[in-house]
């Protein structure tokens, strides 16, 4: 099958075309400055894709990227009027991501209308956690008006890598317990037994868990209410604060985990500090979910800076020899694009690098929905 890829964010359009038999990417590509540069609009976006198609390939659905599902979608899903709709209302809770991918919807539906469309969902992958997971400890009835709980996000990069990573380990997945760390400017931890999440680092928005390159991560919700009351901010600029102003730029003035990196080598104690930070969170993370899951059998580094970082790496596991998660410092340094494993022969952990293929998982969910829709 082949599928079209479209992930539609609110100035770009990200798209690939991927045949789900061989998972190879057929094509691939990214239009930019939507409504401000060449392109007007993302159905103008849309079409321009398919005339650089030109007909070389025959598709057969097209896989949306969709940042929130709510607590209604727990899987990839057909879209029709009412996911549509739905898909709309929920723009809510991820108003700078689920916009853009209604506008995308839109704009594939109009001009490919004879296909099936299909909405993957970042949070459904989530779906699977307890509800002494999800659950926040606030009154009910707030809870439920409002929609109030951990949904999670990243879990078509957490889906991959950890099915990736269970096929890998071998043996029955059942017994399975993966930790998965997707470190990039946006970051978040999974715990997953047996192929499914019981726990995650993103809750109700991206905003907590690990520190990222602009956000916060975990931070005293008392915080908000304080600098509104004593610093005379807004919440919208409390919420630009923690959201685009914080992480590794707030602490290092640097987003890029490389230019902190590389200013913490050249002797900058904010840097260093940043970085001690970064790798302090996510090593509390792996700690809670090893509790979480009773032990750990695979930990699974992905997204920019897992896959392309040996020190990010190092930084992670440094001290949790007591876990058994121990890198082989040979294996870690070497540049490879492949997944692989990285600790040494006969650990009790397997600490991998797995690159991740959102796009891949999008195509292989989108097409299984297609299938049992014939």
């Amino acid at each position: 099958m082949k599928v079209l890829v479209l992930n539609a964010g609110s100035s770009s359009v990200k798209y690939q075309v991927i045949d789900t038999e061989s998972e190879e990417s057929l094509v691939r590509g990214m239009l930019e400055n939507i409504g401000s540069g060449g392109v007007s609009s993302h159905d103008d976006a849309v079409h321009s894709i398919l005339d650089s198609l030109d007909g070389a390939v025959q598709l057969d659905a097209v896989g949306h990227r969709v940042v929130h599902g709510g607590s209604k979608y727990s899987d990839a899903t057909a879209i029709n009027a009412e996911v549509l709709s739905d898909i709309d209302r929920l723009s809510a809770l991820a108003p700078l991501h689920n916009p853009a991918n209604v506008a995308g919807v839109r704009a594939a539906q109009s001009a490919l209308p004879d296909i099936q469309h299909v909405a993957v969902f970042d949070t459904a992958f989530h779906h699977t956690m307890p509800q002494e997971a999800s659950t926040y400890a606030i009154p009910a009835a707030v809870r439920h008006e409002y929609g109030l709980r951990k949904y999670g996000f990243h879990g078509s990069s957490h889906s991959y890598v950890s099915r990736t990573a269970s096929t890998m380990l071998g043996g029955d997945i059942a017994s399975q317990r993966i930790i998965t760390l997707h470190l990039g400017n946006g970051s978040s931890a999974a715990a997953i037994r047996g192929g499914q999440c019981i726990d995650t680092s993103m809750g109700f928005t991206p905003l907590p868990g690990l520190v990222m390159g602009t956000r916060s991560g975990d931070i005293d919700p008392a915080v908000v209410p304080y600098l509104v009351r004593n610093a005379g901010m807004t919440s919208e600029e409390v919420d630009s604060l923690l959201n685009s102003e914080s992480g590794l730029l707030g602490l290092a003035g640097s987003s890029d985990f490389r230019d902190v990196l590389s200013a913490a080598e050249a002797g900058s104690k904010e840097a260093s500090l940043a970085l001690g930070v970064w790798a302090w969170r996510i090593r509390h993370y792996i700690g809670a979910y090893a509790a979480l899951l009773g032990g750990i059998d695979a930990l699974v580094f992905t997204g920019g800076i897992g896959e392309n970082s040996a020190d990010a790496r190092v930084r992670c596991v440094e001290g949790l020899g007591f876990l058994g998660v121990e890198i082989d410092n040979h294996l870690n340094g070497r540049d490879a694009s492949l997944s692989r494993i990285i600790s040494p022969s006969g650990s009790s952990v397997a600490v991998m690098v797995i690159p991740t293929n959102e796009e891949l998982e999008i195509a292989l969910q989108t097409a299984d929905v297609v299938r049992r829709a014939r």
